[in-house]
């Protein structure tokens, strides 16, 4: 039998729930924004500012703007694990908007307020709203090796770089 993994969940406001499952198989946590009564760091063209967000808890987004979108919360991911964060597909299929470091890691010994950076990559303005889902976590184990010197050979005819396995 295998120990449960247990994931520490500060709410940082009296009505922010702990990331859920939509499904008993979904491999994703939902990411809620929380905007009410918050300013949000955005990046619009290259210059970076606090933004308020609307009195109803409305975030809008231009085309080609970035956002650190807060969650409400922050947890403590074990150690060995990391929090990948992803785009929900339908924020990306229908809205335009994208993760623009997916998947976005949130380490172990991280300790603040998860936030979710998102971009506008569509050619329209687009508005997040307070409490919509807006992205999903997944939570992984990963390795941590040593790194050490040495030689490195072609093991395999795949020398060229990107594409190298072929075209088509």
């Amino acid at each position: 039998m295998t120990e449960r993994l247990e994931i520490v969940f500060e709410a940082l406001h009296d009505d922010v729930d702990p990331p859920i499952r939509q499904t008993a198989h979904s491999a994703g946590y939902d990411l809620h924004a929380y905007l009410r009564a918050r300013t949000v760091t955005l990046v619009r063209g290259a210059t970076g500012e606090e933004v308020p967000v609307t009195a109803d808890g409305a975030l809008r987004l231009d085309p080609g703007d970035v956002a650190l979108v807060p969650t409400g919360f922050r947890a403590r991911v074990p150690p060995g694990y990391e929090a990948q964060v992803r785009m929900r597909s339908s924020m990306a299929f229908r809205r335009g908007l994208i993760l623009p470091n997916a998947p976005g890691t949130i380490d172990s010994d991280y300790p603040d307020e998860w936030l979710i950076m998102m971009k506008n990559d569509s050619p329209r303005p687009v508005v997040i709203a307070h409490g919509e889902r807006i992205a999903q976590v997944v939570i992984s184990p990963h390795v941590a090796p040593a790194w050490v010197a040495g030689s490195v050979r072609p093991s395999t005819d795949r020398i060229g770089g990107f594409g190298s396995t072929g075209s088509a």
